[in-house]
């Protein structure tokens, strides 16, 4: 196989230019649609919650039509999530950690190098440091060892260190052979896990994971930082009852709701019932500023005061936490979060914030690399799917690389690193569009594989490349409809520049966490003026905003992150869709306008 990229794809599209982190980009032309939530039900909604009308409509276009459930929703607590009893296999794991502690036997925490990996088994660490076990936290080198728990982990790392029980997190679904190399070592297997299983269960001795076919629960949701929390819920409760707490402190739980509301966010999962109520939880402990870890990573990443919600998360933190992973390891990510030492934890956000920034530099470069090559080859823009292979790419941004390209070309997009014959890759997709099941179709061609409906990765011998892509085409063809390919942006609803009041301001506030499953809010306004306009930050927009013809109306604060150079000089707006949040500064807040499209 050359240094040639080879490649599979979708059918021609429009584009429009854009400019993204400084780069000339192009991106598919979407189609606005605008929701129209029941006006009875709106009405209905407003009466019993004494609510604005406009974020009534966002609850019922969230299909949050009375005060039963919107309550709840806006003023979730812990109190409110399900209990853990219906997860399979948990009795049978909490009870086998209860043997391990009292017989003072080896604990392996075995996780992921994504965040949700690391946070998870931040937690698992951390609780049973805290009874006393003998307990150590691994997680795998992503270039060197791969994702998830092999034999060689077994034999050449537990076994040799005397461990007696290993418990994975956010892993282990898929790993068959290292199964059976613990069972014949004699080490007991717990499996905690989130991802799709496909064919037999391992033969571990308890594989929790909500996604197993078996399993009643109604969790499939959690991310792995969730299960591994749930898990932990279970624990604490059987302990309790079989006086484990006598002579020591029981930990307190909430404090570890930071790591599972920063695993969860980042791992974008719907943040719906358990995980909203744990990320709404999380906010507040990370707020409060009782982990060094977090505190040192939010000043090194520019937030001031408060993480103001799941974007920070997102944005800022996550990324930070994944770089370690992604270029060198994530030991150093979980020393950052599990750090009691101020200065220590310093130094190492600062490393990871280095780490960033060389890991955005690196994505840059391959996103540049990427386009150019279909620029060259635009063949590769008739097909349904877009399938991309190299020599030297850096596995640890090539996820990263498909989102982008997947918001660049809208269609699923696998890109693969080829190394001494063998090849890696990730792959990202579009909704209605089911990633991991499209895999499943092109399995006699892989290796490995495992994820998600929107994200997976994958594992299998060069030469198989090109069968792989075309199976993979025919897959996507079969799971998809046309409508899927035509990208969409879904708004709240129409509002005035006069409807952005304090009231709304704080209503939607209370909305977040927003993401997966419930997405930040998003209106439209039409027939808008600037009054006021100038350049921040080099790429970004600040505005003064006003409906168009009115030189009385109140003019309203508006910024847009990197518009397109031509952008920049327009001072009138036929429509724009936008997301409302406060800006804060010291003392003040002001009402801001997010633009997202003109």
């Amino acid at each position: 196989m050359n240094r040639q990229m080879v490649g599979i794809a979708y059918c021609p599209i429009r584009a429009d230019k854009v400019y993204v982190l400084a780069i000339m980009m192009e991106q598919n032309e979407k189609k606005w649609e605008i929701a129209q939530p029941d006006e009875n039900a709106v009405k209905h909604l407003c009466r019993e919650m004494g609510c604005h009308p406009i974020t009534a409509g966002v609850l019922v276009n969230r299909k949050i039509t009375s005060m039963e459930i919107a309550r709840p929703f806006m003023r979730p607590t812990i109190k409110d999530i399900r209990p853990p009893f219906d997860i399979r296999d948990l009795d049978v794991a909490v009870k086998r950690i209860h043997q391990a502690l009292t017989a003072k036997e080896k604990i392996l925490i075995f996780g992921d190098y994504d965040v949700d990996g690391v946070t998870a088994t931040g937690i698992v660490y951390e609780f049973l440091r805290a009874t006393g076990a003998d307990v150590t936290p691994y997680i795998p080198h992503r270039s060197k060892e791969g994702y998830g728990l092999r034999r060689r982990h077994v034999t050449q790392i537990a076994a040799p260190l005397g461990i007696k029980l290993i418990i994975t997190v956010d892993c282990g679904t898929g790993s068959h052979n290292a199964a059976l190399a613990a069972k014949r070592a004699g080490i007991d297997l717990i499996i905690t896990d989130h991802h799709q299983v496909c064919g037999d269960l391992p033969q571990a001795l308890a594989v929790v994971n909500p996604k197993r076919p078996d399993c009643t629960s109604g969790l499939d949701h959690l991310a792995g930082v969730g299960v591994a929390f749930y898990l932990l819920i279970s624990l604490r409760k059987y302990l309790r009852e079989a006086d484990f707490w006598k002579d020591g402190i029981e930990p307190n739980l909430k404090d570890f709701c930071d790591l599972v509301a920063l695993g969860t966010v980042a791992d974008v999962v719907p943040l719906i019932a358990e995980n909203r109520i744990f990320s709404r939880a999380g906010l507040d402990v990370i707020n409060n500023g009782c982990r060094p870890g977090l505190l040192s990573l939010m000043r090194a990443s520019g937030i001031k005061g408060k993480c103001s919600g799941s974007g920070d998360i997102a944005f800022r933190l996550a990324p930070r936490i994944n770089a370690a992973g992604r270029l060198s390891h994530a030991k150093a990510a979980l020393d950052l979060l599990t750090s009691t030492c101020p200065d220590e934890a310093d130094r190492i956000a600062q490393g990871l914030c280095q780490l960033n920034a060389e890991r955005q530099r690196t994505q840059r470069k391959m996103v540049e690399e990427i386009i150019k090559e279909i620029e060259k080859k635009p063949h590769l823009l008739e097909k349904h799917s877009l399938v991309l292979a190299k020599e030297g790419w850096h596995d640890g941004v090539i996820g990263i690389v498909a989102s982008k390209l997947v918001d660049l070309y809208f269609r699923p997009v696998i890109l693969i690193r080829i190394q001494e014959g063998m090849a890696k890759g990730s792959g990202r997709s579009i909704p209605g569009v089911l990633l991991h099941e499209a895999l499943g179709d092109c399995a006699d061609h892989l290796d490995r594989f495992g994820g998600h409906a929107m994200a997976a990765g994958l594992s299998l011998k060069a030469e198989n490349i090109e069968a792989f892509a075309q199976a993979f085409e025919d897959a996507v063809c079969r799971g998809s409809r046309p409508e899927d390919f035509i990208p969409r942006l879904f708004l709240d609803g129409r509002i005035e520049l006069s409807d952005i009041t304090p009231q709304l301001m704080d209503e939607l506030e209370d909305l977040q966490p927003f993401g997966e499953g419930n997405p930040e809010p998003l209106f439209i306004a039409e027939d808008i003026s600037v009054v006021h306009s100038k350049t921040v930050g080099r790429y970004h927009r600040k505005m003064m905003l006003r409906p168009a013809g009115d030189r009385l109306a109140r003019a309203v604060a508006a910024i847009h992150f990197h518009p397109a150079p031509e952008d920049m000089k327009i001072h009138y707006f036929e429509r724009i869709a936008f997301h409302l949040a406060w800006n804060r500064y010291q003392d003040q807040k002001i009402p801001q306008i997010m633009v997202r499209e003109l």
